[in-house]
């Protein structure tokens, strides 16, 4: 089996187009239509899902996921978060709690808001268990093992997280990348950079700043998530290098 990352949604915290139908500049191209950023990683036999958004259900079956050994979570915002109660099908399946993994912040924020996820509440059984992960950690089933290392991104008013294994790396979320945190950008295949929009944002890098950003660190390829209304698929594809592309949904790659 080869090792594969998938976008699984790659629109901003509405999705396009929105409930009202908004399309903003948006064009009638199925590229287009994007639901909440989320992301899969399998690896040998190990299925790993990066956030729960509120889209994961048909995310999972539209591409043809059938296991879940592991959550990973960039922050604890709604879009990133409030599909976890869709996960319980997987405790059944794999009759163990589901491992979640994020920083202190995020963990502290997912039990609070999903009491019953992680302890017994309401006569819910708990499915999870919470990982609280420092600058790395690991991922194992049987023999196989993936190493991450998570890294501190600024998005607005918090800190998310971004990861990196192998030679990819996955920001969906932020403003601004400390100094401290380049070095994990750095020798990559593959980088997955929140892009908004094309005007400036206080929580999100816009077009211009997602394009700085890769000129510095120049990865192989890069992909461009977290789209906004304003910015069409083939806008993108015929304004970008040949080396970055705009994100779809069930986008995918091996590494």
């Amino acid at each position: 089996m080869k090792n594969k990352f998938t976008i699984l949604g790659c629109g901003s915290s509405l999705g396009s187009p929105w409930i009202t139908n908004y399309r903003g500049d948006l064009k009638k191209n199925p590229k287009n239509i994007r639901t909440r950023c989320c992301a899969h990683i399998q690896y040998k036999d190990l299925s790993i899902l990066i956030d729960t958004s509120p889209d994961i259900k048909n995310q999972f079956l539209n591409n043809k996921i059938r296991s879940l050994d592991a959550i990973i979570y960039t922050h604890e915002h709604a879009d990133q978060t409030s599909g976890i109660f869709e996960m319980r099908p997987f405790f059944w399946k794999n009759k163990n709690k589901i491992p979640v993994y994020g920083s202190k912040r995020t963990v502290t924020a997912l039990i609070k808001k999903y009491t019953f996820c992680f302890f017994p509440k309401h006569g819910y059984v708990p499915i999870m268990k919470a990982n609280v992960i420092n600058k790395s950690f690991k991922i194992k089933k049987k023999n196989h093992i993936l190493s991450f290392k998570a890294f501190d991104v600024i998005h607005g008013l918090i800190k998310a997280t971004g990861f990196r294994f192998e030679k990819v790396a996955y920001i969906s979320d932020c403003n601004r990348i400390p100094r401290k945190s380049f070095k994990n950008l750095y020798n990559l295949e593959y980088l997955v950079i929140d892009c908004l929009r094309k005007n400036k944002h206080p929580s999100h890098f816009n077009y211009d700043q997602a394009l700085e950003l890769i000129k510095i660190v120049k990865p192989k390829k890069a992909i461009l998530t977290n789209l906004h209304t304003d910015l069409d698929y083939d806008y993108l594809k015929k304004k970008l290098p040949s080396n970055i592309l705009p994100a779809y949904d069930g986008l995918s790659f091996n590494f």
